[in-house]
């Protein structure tokens, strides 16, 4: 539903994309990643139709998107992080106006507004002036105003920003329920919001792709770390755990009266790691009590992907 191939986008001397490529399945709700000044939000507005890439290509549901050509936009459903409101107009007018400016008949438009108003939590608002309401639901109407010509395609930059905890509650469930019928681009500081509502991450970093899978796959090829008790240990225990191969750093969690030692392993190989631990223990003597495998957080590969690939540009 949406590729992107080879994106770079000027801003005069500065290249804020840089040789982008991804693609996005039917179906899949992708959280969009990375720093201020990345490159996202250039990114999405080249993929809604209302800026223009200097190279590369971008398609949505097999259409190219171009200047002459409006076949792609009527697939995509556009929510920019400050949706363009006009707050002296009510609900229901400024929905009925974007429904014209959609190309949707009277009937059509009758029948959308029935329909966002129900999805976005809308109903009893239509004739409040959008200025009067919450910035919760001047969200929703910006959603509602995305959704109107029932599109494939969702692209939503920062669509919880500045809202409170129960409008973010609620809002992150009206998009998981989107998710299941609609291609979904995400684009959030939050983490927590990508691992609740989304299924694949794409991190860029000064205008490039510097991570691209599930938060899974992602922590899981980061260093990590094992977390390891043993019982019948003594001080012994620590040299010998880190003389281990693939042990890079060990640290002590504590000892208790029972005689049971912890430490925590950076590792890069954990499974092979966890193997030698164990034949370490029973070699010794000691009773392994526990070995247990800590994946890095969604927010540490963030950190640890832009980081390596600032150092990467600078060196």
């Amino acid at each position: 539903m949406i590729r992107v191939e080879s994106l770079e986008k000027r801003y005069g001397e500065v290249r804020a994309v840089d040789g982008v490529s991804f693609a996005v399945e039917r179906g899949e709700v992708v959280g969009f990643l990375g720093p201020n000044g990345a490159g996202k939000t250039t990114t999405m507005r080249c993929l809604a139709g209302t800026l223009f890439p200097d190279a590369g290509r971008v398609a949505i549901a097999g259409c190219d998107v171009r200047p002459d050509d409006l076949a792609s936009r009527r697939h995509v459903g556009y929510l920019p992080e400050n949706a363009p409101l006009y707050r002296r107009m009510r609900v229901a007018a400024y929905l009925d106006f974007f429904g014209r400016l959609r190309g949707l008949g009277r009937r059509e438009r009758r029948a959308a507004l029935g329909r966002v108003v129900s999805d976005c939590g809308l109903a009893g608002e239509e004739r409040q002036r959008i200025g009067h309401l919450s910035k919760g639901f001047r969200q929703r109407v910006g959603l509602a105003q995305a959704l109107l010509a029932d599109p494939d395609v969702l692209i939503l930059d920062e669509p919880t920003s500045g809202l409170d905890p129960a409008e973010v509650t609620r809002l992150r469930a009206l998009i998981r329920a989107l998710g299941e019928k609609k291609t979904v681009l995400l684009s959030t500081h939050v983490l927590t919001e990508v691992q609740e509502t989304c299924g694949r991450v794409v991190i860029l970093s000064a205008g490039r792709v510097v991570a691209d899978g599930t938060p899974l796959d992602l922590a899981a090829g980061e260093p990590g770390e094992l977390s390891v008790t043993l019982e019948g240990a003594g001080p012994e225990a620590e040299p010998a755990l880190r003389q281990l191969e693939g042990v890079r750093a060990l640290r002590t969690t504590g000892a208790d009266a029972a005689g049971r030692r912890g430490f925590a392993l950076a590792v890069d190989e954990r499974h092979a790691v966890a193997r030698r631990v164990s034949a370490l223990a029973a070699q010794r003597g000691w009773a392994l009590i526990e070995l247990r495998h800590d994946l890095p957080s969604l927010e540490q590969v963030f950190l640890s992907r832009t980081q390596r690939a600032r150092e990467e540009r600078a060196g």
